[in-house]
């Protein structure tokens, strides 16, 4: 009686199934040419690039095409119905709603203060994530740059919550904040007292921003990581040989020839900020009161979790976060764009 190895009989398990994986897909092939051969025949060989074009300008269409036209419809329209048909045309009226303000700088002022206050709220959000993120990112990327045992290993460590979906990420963070959580028991058992960190107005914007910069920085690093990379070592070693100090390295070489890769990082994270939503709705719903209320959760309750259903006033809102998107972008491509030429 013989014995097979281990290692044969996964090696004719393998055979088996390449084989039958062949022949699989060597009858589908044979399957589509029929059909794929008459369209042929039909639309020319320069009209098949349509045919291979169509399903995914379907399904643009179907799922984002379509819905912009109808958010645009929504935002000049009136009511709280949902059927189009039933909806009012009233023009710019949504628009002026949101924009009706004595003083941009007082919500108070405003008719509606809800959207004023979230975009107070935003603002300021984007300002300090924006420079709490670029900055580290930074003194990450030049750290992980430098000579330093395990890099690799330090790599992935950073970049691994961007790896974590957003709502793992607040989640995990909800449960060290809370009031019975695991800051706070650390707190108590070193004497001190507990604190309200997400039920306090200061202490729950902070930590909206330490969260979001957590958990997006690691991306931002890798890609200063890569910036610093692609510049020539020759620099570094001719700045070496002349004894000039290493500040002034940072500044004269190393800042002009990072700054269009670290533009790109700002415009890229302003993005992001500007959409923050998921996150932070978990971790603190937007409270307390309005206080970590941001722009997209303030369009998402407006059409959808409020009683009464405003969804032309959200989605007038949505289409001017959507212009301050595309300024942003057209931003970022014309500094890539110059990036590349110069």
């Amino acid at each position: 009686m013989t014995h097979h190895a281990p290692d044969q009989d996964s090696r004719t398990l393998s055979a088996h199934f390449a084989r039958g994986f062949g022949l699989a897909y060597t009858g589908l092939m044979r399957a589509l040419e029929p059909p794929f051969a008459a369209i042929q025949k039909r639309v020319g060989i320069k009209g098949m690039a349509y045919v291979f074009v169509a399903p995914n300008m379907i399904i643009f269409s179907v799922f984002v095409a379509l819905p912009m036209i109808l958010n645009i419809w929504y935002a000049l329209t009136g009511s709280n119905r949902l059927m189009i048909g039933e909806r009012p045309f009233v023009g710019l009226d949504n628009f002026s709603a949101l924009l009706d303000c004595k003083d941009y700088l007082d919500v108070n002022s405003c008719k509606q203060d809800r959207f004023w206050r979230a975009v107070h709220n935003s603002v300021l959000f984007v300002a300090l994530q924006v420079t709490a993120m670029v900055a580290l990112s930074l003194v990450t990327a030049l750290i992980l740059n430098g000579k330093l045992r395990a890099r690799g290993f330090f790599r992935a460590v950073f970049f691994f919550p961007v790896l974590l979906s957003p709502v793992v990420v607040a989640l995990i963070w909800k449960w060290i904040l809370q009031r019975d959580g695991l800051l706070n028991a650390l707190l108590l058992s070193s004497g001190g007292e507990r604190v309200a960190f997400l039920h306090d107005a200061s202490w729950s914007f902070f930590w909206t921003v330490f969260v979001s910069v957590w958990a997006h920085m690691g991306f931002y690093a890798l890609i200063l990581l890569a910036g610093l990379q692609a510049i020539p070592a020759d620099l570094y070693e001719a700045a070496e040989m002349d004894g000039t100090p290493k500040w002034r390295v940072f500044w004269r070489i190393t800042v002009p020839l990072l700054l269009p890769t670290l533009l790109v990082v700002v415009i890229l994270s302003l993005i992001r900020a500007v959409q923050a939503f998921d996150e932070i709705y978990v971790l603190t719903g937007g409270g307390p009161g309005t206080a970590t209320q941001f722009i997209v959760q303030y369009i998402y309750e407006t059409a959808f979790a409020n009683q009464v259903h405003l969804l032309g006033l959200a989605a007038a809102a949505s289409l001017l976060v959507a212009v301050v998107l595309m300024v942003l972008t057209l931003l970022q491509l014309r500094i890539s764009y110059h990036g590349k030429t110069s």
